[in-house]
């Protein structure tokens, strides 16, 4: 079919939107529906494995590339998505969901990876190059507004309903929506995505190249210089907050009898998954622009404390319990904190990823990073159950302190900081 030049706002903000939506359903809803619905915490933090397609989506990515089309793909798992949303309603009617809701987010999981790997390859081609980096913040945001609209009002809105009603209820009427929302930007994209003249199965080039070099990429990434360090610092910065984070909103929703802030699905959509996204936000955006400004080198240090420290708010929470201002300012901060040393451990991610391979090398370093995520995430619940929240969080803490010490080891040279 003939390429008909459309106007890159009819559909870069809806795909951007539809490929954040189901990553944070996954990984970040999910959790407060599991909590609600008297999911243990051992059982929550077992979740943590549905990360593991979004970090290995780079092995399957050749088979993409060659079959298929960019926008054949994309539309393929749009609909599958929104169908396994529909299908989640319907499990929530059964009594012991657990097992059954988990393998769902696993498929979902899987499709939304692969639905990421087509969706930036049809950025590719269906943009021209002034335009994708004039677009590349268009996109960045719309893909964050998912995250607030996911973690925020979904969640949210899911407690009020529950109120009203019963928490099944509230959930399934929120997959109903959710189901129908991605079913509808399906057919809206069906209709309105172009149809570039480039983006077309490349198989012979995919086969050609995904032989011999696929080897020669990890030997590349494993021998460069001080990979020692740098393989420590990937797998280990991330230790406490792989703690905290699965045991965040099981926290605030527990009774204060079992530890936690008994706050409502409403209030933690509020305070955490809006207020705390933007949070979040804001500190990577100002985080990218310091160090584009001062160096990594420079600033290294002072994000690492930035995202580390404010693990000490929440194990004040957990033995004070203060109201809930305290909670949201407790709450902004961390998640600041967070979006500041996030954002250098990213931009020394892509500071070593060089040479021939570089995608690739980020790729593998982006793989080995949700390892060290959700690892620690995999044990938090067991830990929690044992130790109570407050000494959880503490330790959340104490672990961030062997991934600061890797940083004295990095090879990061202050001519080449701006550059990554």
């Amino acid at each position: 079919m003939e390429f008909k030049r459309k106007s890159p706002w009819s559909f870069i903000p809806t795909q951007y939107f539809a490929e954040g939506l189901p990553y944070v359903i996954v990984n970040t809803l999910s959790v407060a529906m599991y909590k609600s619905l008297g999911i243990s915490n051992e059982l929550i933090g077992i979740t943590s494995l549905l990360y593991l397609p979004w970090a290995i989506k780079f092995l399957w990515g050749p088979f993409v590339d060659a079959n298929l089309t960019k926008r054949k793909w994309l539309l393929m798992m749009q609909l599958a998505i929104g169908i396994c949303f529909i299908l989640m309603s319907f499990l929530l009617q059964i009594p012991d969901i657990f097992l059954l809701s988990v393998l769902v987010f696993t498929v979902i999981a899987f499709l939304s990876a692969t639905h990421d790997i087509s969706t930036d390859g049809f950025y590719l081609h269906a943009l021209e190059q002034k335009e994708q980096a004039f677009f590349t913040g268009i996109r960045s945001t719309f893909y964050r507004l998912s995250m607030i609209f996911g973690s925020g009002l979904l969640v949210a809105s899911a407690g009020w309903i529950g109120s009203q009603t019963n928490d099944r209820t509230g959930w399934t009427v929120i997959f109903i929506i959710s189901g129908i929302l991605f079913l509808s930007l399906y057919f809206y994209h069906n209709w309105i995505l172009p149809y570039p003249v480039t983006d077309k199965p490349v198989k012979n080039d995919v086969e050609e190249k995904s032989t011999i070099p696929f080897f020669k990429v990890f030997r590349d990434y494993f021998s460069q210089p001080k990979i020692v360090p740098i393989l420590s610092y990937i797998l280990l910065y991330r230790l406490g907050e792989g703690l905290l984070v699965k045991m965040a909103q099981p926290f605030f929703l527990d009774k204060t009898t079992l530890g936690g802030l008994n706050l409502t699905l409403g209030q933690v959509g509020l305070m955490y998954g809006t207020f705390g996204v933007i949070s979040l936000v804001a500190g990577g955006i100002l985080g990218g622009w310091l160090i584009k400004k001062f160096s990594l080198k420079k600033l290294i240090w002072y994000f690492a404390f930035a995202m580390n420290l404010p693990n000490l708010l929440y194990a004040y929470m957990a033995y004070f319990s203060p109201g809930e201002l305290i909670v949201q300012i407790c709450i902004i901060i961390e998640q600041f904190g967070y979006g500041l040393g996030f954002t250098a451990y990213m931009v020394y991610l892509l500071y070593i990823s060089r040479g021939e391979f570089k995608t690739s090398h980020f790729a593998i370093s982006t793989g080995l990073m949700a390892i060290g995520m959700m690892i620690p995430g995999l044990f938090s619940g067991f830990l929690q159950q044992e130790v109570g929240y407050f000494w959880l969080f503490l330790l959340s803490f104490i672990f961030t302190i062997p991934g600061m010490i890797t940083i004295f080891f990095l090879p990061i040279y202050e001519n080449n900081d701006n550059k990554s």
